[in-house]
């Protein structure tokens, strides 16, 4: 078993470094403008450019992971936590996201196959505990999301057309569904059967993970590796900082991710075709996922004839909505966005310059950035071809720059990048002192047969 290099020990340690200031200042973030967080985020996507440009070779390691959930476990108790729950469901829910990463970190340092599984459960009792925990403490969340989706689904149920209309004790946006309407589609289950949309949401987070088991089996000997690998991504997505926030505010992050996910499953075992249709799914539910199809349009595994597939289905998906009362639709999921104004807790450069320097920036100036780096990431991904690790980490830029230039992206909206960036290390393949498997596809991450079947468009 080799020990890894003293180059690869650091990449693996400023990795965990990141991860735990991103996350750690995002928990910080809710509700709260301060010029520190800016920093750190803006920071994380320069370190996240530098690593994808100039090729750095990151893997996951023991001391990196067990770090990183250690960190994680102290965040949520010395950063500052937003949050509805009443006192003993806070002090639950709290007890279980310091305990699950700790004992998470513990397990994972072992080498044993048990440990690993038993990491991996840790992870998954802990976070559904939480959430459910979230759920019922604070069975009425002040935020509009939450009635909005609430509500929404309703209207489902009775057959009537959410965006036409307005929302019954909302403490925010008062006459406009602005979500893309699968949102709601897949998430009404929840409310239906259990009464609230966070069920579904939490279901939909077991579905990502799901997902990410599927992504480590590389169908190679050594099992270990596999199950180490999956314990340890399951753990940073899933215990990281200001998850309870993000449960208890019904943010639909999850969702995204899973159908994320899944389309990576999909490629990643040579079913690029199947994997228009969670594409879709989660283009149908946010509007900003768009921003994806445009890399994934040049990059050859995935390819143009899907990524217009997927566009066409988006479209099929949403036109009853639209159909329905287009001047609504367009009202709620375009011009309410554009014109909305910016919200003051905000993390971004936008609100930094606005709140700071009191510089309201116009329009083009962040439509510039994010077409510019849209055109930059798409050029490289078209040129170099990347792997699908490599390409998650791509997406997961694009979306962080979309975020930091924006007047309102949150800790939802930046989850969803740090999430991507760790699952990159899923299809990696792990360090090779947790993993002493040295064949190509632990190497490269995915089989050589299905990687020729994905690359042909």
């Amino acid at each position: 078993m080799r020990t890894p290099d003293p180059t690869a020990r650091r990449a693996a340690a400023l990795f965990a470094v990141a991860w735990l200031a991103f996350f750690g200042v995002l928990q910080w973030s809710v509700v709260r403008f301060r010029v520190p967080i800016v920093v750190v985020l803006t920071a994380a996507a320069v370190v996240l450019a530098l690593w994808q440009w100039l090729g750095w070779r990151v893997r996951l390691t023991r001391p990196a992971v067990t770090g990183a959930l250690a960190g994680s476990a102290l965040a949520t108790l010395a950063v500052p936590l937003f949050s509805y729950l009443a006192p003993r469901g806070l002090a639950v829910a709290t007890t279980l996201l310091v305990v699950g990463p700790l004992t998470c970190a513990v397990l994972l340092w072992s080498k044993g196959i048990r440990a690993a599984w038993l990491g991996g459960g840790v992870a998954l009792v802990a976070y559904a505990a939480a959430a459910a925990t979230a759920v019922v403490s604070d069975p009425r969340p002040r935020i509009d999301v939450w009635v909005t989706l609430q509500q929404a689904s309703d209207a489902l149920l009775r057959g009537e057309n959410f965006y036409a209309m307005s929302w019954s004790g909302s403490p925010g946006i008062q006459d406009a569904f602005t979500y893309l309407p699968w949102t709601a589609v897949l998430l009404a289950p929840g409310r239906w059967l259990f009464g609230d949309v966070r069920w579904a949401l939490l279901l939909w987070m077991l579905v990502a993970v799901g997902g990410v088991w599927q992504l480590v089996r590389t169908r190679g000997r050594e099992r270990r590796s596999e199950v180490w690998l999956g314990a340890a991504v399951t753990a940073l997505v899933l215990l990281a900082p200001g998850t309870l926030t993000q449960v208890d505010q019904a943010w639909t992050e999850p969702l995204l991710l899973a159908g994320l996910v899944w389309w990576a499953v999909l490629v990643h075992r040579g079913h690029a075709w199947w994997a228009v249709l969670p594409l879709a799914l989660a283009c149908a539910s946010k509007q900003h996922l768009a921003l994806l199809l445009p890399v994934l349009l040049v990059w050859r595994a995935f390819g143009w004839r899907r990524a217009v597939a997927t566009g066409a289905l988006t479209g099929a998906l949403i036109a009853p909505w639209f159909l329905a009362s287009p001047a609504d639709f367009v009202h709620d999921t375009v011009s309410l966005l554009v014109s909305f104004h910016a919200i003051r807790f905000a993390n971004t450069l936008y609100l930094l310059a606005l709140n700071t320097f009191g510089v309201t920036l116009p329009f083009w100036v962040t439509g510039a950035v994010v077409l510019g780096a849209l055109l930059a990431i798409g050029v490289t991904v078209w040129r170099r071809q990347p792997r699908l690790a490599e390409l998650l980490r791509w997406l997961a830029l694009l979306l962080l720059v979309a975020n930091l230039v924006n007047k309102q992206a949150f800790y939802n909206q930046f989850w969803l990048s740090g999430a991507l960036v760790v699952l990159s290390f899923a299809v990696a393949g792990p360090d090779r002192s947790s993993a002493p498997d040295t064949s190509r596809e632990s190497l490269t991450g995915a089989p050589a047969a299905a990687g020729r079947r994905a690359s042909s468009t």
